[in-house]
């Protein structure tokens, strides 16, 4: 199956186009951040004592009191090991464990509550791992009892689980709903039996269509399916056909992530046989193939690898121009504080980043000595604040209103950023922009490089060195 010549200006909704440019995306093609967060996770490199946190959470400002909470829980524990993951995760069959770890993630929930005036209202909560259906149905209702114990969880919320279909069955599901959670996402990868036993994750059609079948039947509003193209013994033909199922299932959004080969810095990805990989040809072959028939089949090329339905929540939010970018990708919520729960989890609190400790044993040891388990982190400057709002704006927007940025932050944009307008000169030459007098916009050959153009008004990047090991941008 090939189908390559058929994506050179794909048609979106409304007057959106993306435009498949393969000279440009390899000349452009480097490493860089996703911007989940800026300034990114790397900078976060300032100590933050338990004390200190304990005064950034009693300081909030009067606005952030009146907005819903965000909350999000990582849950480490895996039974098996996916050689291409690069997340904090803790391979164990014993399920026992999570009992354990569900015992301090009520100290640091019960440690929050008692900052924090009355019952804060929370209009976002987010399951991530990891795997959070390793634990038991038991035990996943007795954390949610914790959270409802100190925490009103709004009725219009939006409460996601991210779900391995190899181990949840349809009871599962149906006391997910009970517990009030919303919206799932669902790991598949590939669906080709070669690649799954590469990547040491078998997992049948059948398993993944009886979750989203059974999230349908209990009345999830959303479901979403995550792929990765550039695995071991992945070609353009076989990631197409794995697609060709996953639309037959109709999740409300697709991710398509690029695999990011960092054996040096993930240990499990030293199983991989490199020679397996695919070509960086190869690759982009596979990306040209998948955007075709996403955007063929009716799907909306949300931002960098993430898709959508054009009556889902995350395109309604774009085209109305409230589209939002956090730790956990793009988000309809407006920005609000990030309290965040478990080991290596990321939170943000106003204008200040804070991170916990990465691994269990100083996780315990920080709260039995009832210390708030954080690290490290960083408070924003209003340099950072500013350039935070640019980013935001043309990875969830593709365009950016210079008023807008004035108005709030009291500059002359043209002046403020005149070594970055002369930076993105080149840019606007390769057609991947436009600069007009009022503000800067993504062309259709510029979506897929949005990194690249974000990256060009980040400050850290050009003045300060970082130990970071960036994912490549295509």
């Amino acid at each position: 199956m090939t189908i390559l010549n058929s994506l050179s200006s794909a048609q979106l909704p409304g007057s959106a186009v993306v435009d498949f440019d393969r000279e440009l995306i390899v000349r452009y093609d480097g490493k860089g951040p996703r911007y989940t967060s800026y300034p990114t996770a790397d900078r976060f490199t300032h100590p933050i004592s338990s004390e200190q946190y304990r005064g950034i959470l009693q300081q909030r400002s009067p606005g952030a009191l009146l907005n819903p909470l965000s909350l999000y829980f990582h849950i480490p524990f895996c039974n098996t090991v996916c050689y291409y993951c690069g997340c904090n995760k803790i391979i164990t069959k014993d399920t026992g464990k999570a009992d354990l770890y569900i015992n301090y993630l009520t100290k640091e929930i019960e440690m929050h509550a008692a900052e924090l005036p009355n019952r804060p209202k929370v209009g976002q909560l987010h399951l991530g791992g990891g795997t959070p259906t390793f634990m038991s149905e038991a035990q996943l209702t007795r954390l949610m009892n914790v959270v409802r114990t100190h925490f009103d969880l709004l009725p219009t919320g939006e409460f996601s689980i991210e779900i391995d279909p190899r181990k949840v069955g349809e009871p599962m599901i149906k006391t997910l709903a009970e517990l009030g959670f919303n919206r799932m996402s669902v790991g598949i990868q590939d669906f080709n039996p070669a690649v799954q036993e590469a990547v040491n994750r078998i997992q049948s059609e059948q398993e993944t269509r009886s979750v989203i079948e059974a999230a349908r039947m209990h009345g999830f509003k959303s479901v979403s399916v995550d792929l990765i193209y550039g695995l071991p013994k992945q070609t353009a033909e076989s990631l197409a056909k794995t697609i060709e199922r996953v639309l037959t299932l109709r999740p409300d959004r697709i991710a398509l992530y690029n695999y990011a080969h960092l054996p040096e810095r993930f240990m499990p990805q030293r199983r991989i046989n490199e020679a397996e990989l695919p070509s960086a040809d190869v690759k982009l072959d596979i990306l040209q193939n998948s955007i075709t028939q996403l955007i063929e089949a009716g799907y909306v090329l949300i931002g960098m690898d993430h898709f959508a339905l054009p009556n889902d929540d995350l395109a309604v939010a774009q085209r109305r121009g409230r589209l939002q970018r956090n730790f956990q990708g793009y988000s309809t919520h407006a920005d609000c504080d990030l309290l965040a729960f478990g080991v290596s989890s990321i939170g943000k609190i106003g204008a200040h980043y804070q991170q916990n400790v990465k691994t269990l044993e100083e996780y315990y040891e920080k709260l039995d000595a009832n210390e708030f388990p954080v690290v490290r982190g960083l408070q924003m400057n209003s340099d950072d604040l500013i350039r935070r709002a640019v980013i935001q704006a043309l990875m969830c927007q593709f365009e950016l209103y210079y008023q807008a940025i004035e108005v709030s932050y009291m500059i002359d944009f043209l002046d403020y950023f005149s070594e970055e307008i002369t930076l993105l000169q080149p840019l606007m030459d390769d057609g991947l922009i436009t600069i007009e007098a009022d503000g800067l916009f993504v062309t259709a050959k510029g979506r897929l490089l949005i990194r690249s153009i974000a990256m060009i008004f980040d400050q850290y990047l050009r003045t300060k060195t970082t130990q970071a090991r960036y994912s490549r941008l295509i």
